[in-house]
């Protein structure tokens, strides 16, 4: 077998070869993995620093003290009265929607997973909180942001 030499002169052997590329998908891996940007032109959280008027969720009427309101993608809580909590209506066990309040508790019938109006787990196999949501109340609404 014939070793092709290339035209500039320099060799490589097969292991040399094989560790360069191995070091050059590594490097593209942490690159990809590292995210863009400066961390300082993150995209804004809120409505308003969107550039968009805020979106009414509720009326602060509609959430009960000492329970919660399903609105959309978000859960409103009230556990005492005019504290308001937003957390995601996404269980954190798989990712189904939670589907009912009931008393002091918002339950995801996937599984059966409970969480506290505090958006902490009363009962699995949920293994985390719900994610916080932005909410304010504005006069008698609650908005996000």
């Amino acid at each position: 077998m014939t070793e092709h030499i290339p035209a500039s002169g320099l060799r490589m052997d097969r292991r040399t070869a094989l560790a360069a590329t191995g070091a050059a998908a590594t490097a593209l891996t942490v690159a990809a993995c590292s995210g863009y940007g400066d961390p300082g032109t993150a995209a804004p959280d809120t409505e308003a620093e969107k550039g968009r008027p805020p979106t009414e969720l509720a009326r602060t009427a509609d959430v009960p003290v000492g329970s919660a309101l399903i609105a959309g993608d978000t859960v409103i809580t009230q556990p005492t009265a005019g504290t308001f909590q937003g957390f995601s209506s996404t269980c954190t066990h798989l990712g189904c929607k939670v589907t009912e309040v009931k008393s002091a508790t918002i339950r995801c019938a996937c599984h059966n997973s409970t969480f506290n109006l505090d958006g902490s787990v009363a009962s699995g196999p949920a293994p985390r909180p719900l994610d916080t949501r932005a909410i304010r109340v504005d006069g008698d609404r609650i908005v996000s942001g």
